[in-house]
């Protein structure tokens, strides 16, 4: 189910971009009318797109972008009729993916979400492949100091690499776990 969650505080451009979304293919519009409840939405149904204003009660739409990117990863368009770079800049530092001045058509709204959503999958990709290399080479490290370790006691490289293989394969335990262990009992 392809889930968007509108805020605006003003109701009829609401159901302008919540009837644009539905247009566009989202089966479940959930709407919104301040930044404290489109944080709330977000946490609770998970949408794939967030559309907001700017400009609300309660708390803005940049904090909320920034909290709703934080707790519950999403693509958002943000809606304005503010184009000064403070307001920009807060956008883009919150991690918004786009950002639409009012007042738009909607077929402004298509490629804007298009864009953010494609942006978003293309950053959450990145991330996950820095968070692998990192672990990678977390790994290695690890693994290189409890090769160490064997090697003092008068293994080759190899042995040493190769002992901790057959202990990973044995304990069912991955190569960093059986390397860790190596280095608390060393």
């Amino acid at each position: 189910m392809k889930t968007a969650l509108v805020v605006d505080d003003e109701p009829l451009l609401r159901r302008q971009v919540a009837e644009a979304l539905a247009r566009f293919g989202f089966d479940e519009i959930i709407e919104g009318s301040n930044g404290q409840e489109a944080l709330i939405l977000a946490l609770t149904h998970k949408p794939i797109l967030v559309v907001m204003d700017v400009s609300m009660p309660v708390m803005d739409g940049i904090n909320a972008a920034e909290n709703i990117i934080e707790q519950a990863p999403a693509p958002i368009v943000l809606l304005t009729g503010s184009t000064d770079p403070e307001t920009i800049e807060r956008a883009r530092n919150a991690g918004v993916m786009n950002y639409l001045v009012k007042p738009f058509r909607d077929e402004q709204l298509l490629p804007a979400i298009d864009l953010a959503i494609h942006q978003f999958i293309e950053v959450s990709n990145l991330r996950d492949k820095v968070g692998k290399l990192k672990q990678t080479l977390e790994t290695r490290k690890v693994v290189d100091r409890a090769k160490g370790v064997l090697m003092s006691g008068g293994m080759s490289e190899h042995e040493a690499y190769r002992k901790l293989q057959k202990l990973s394969m044995d304990k069912r335990k991955s190569l960093h776990e059986v390397a860790e262990a190596i280095l608390l009992t060393a």
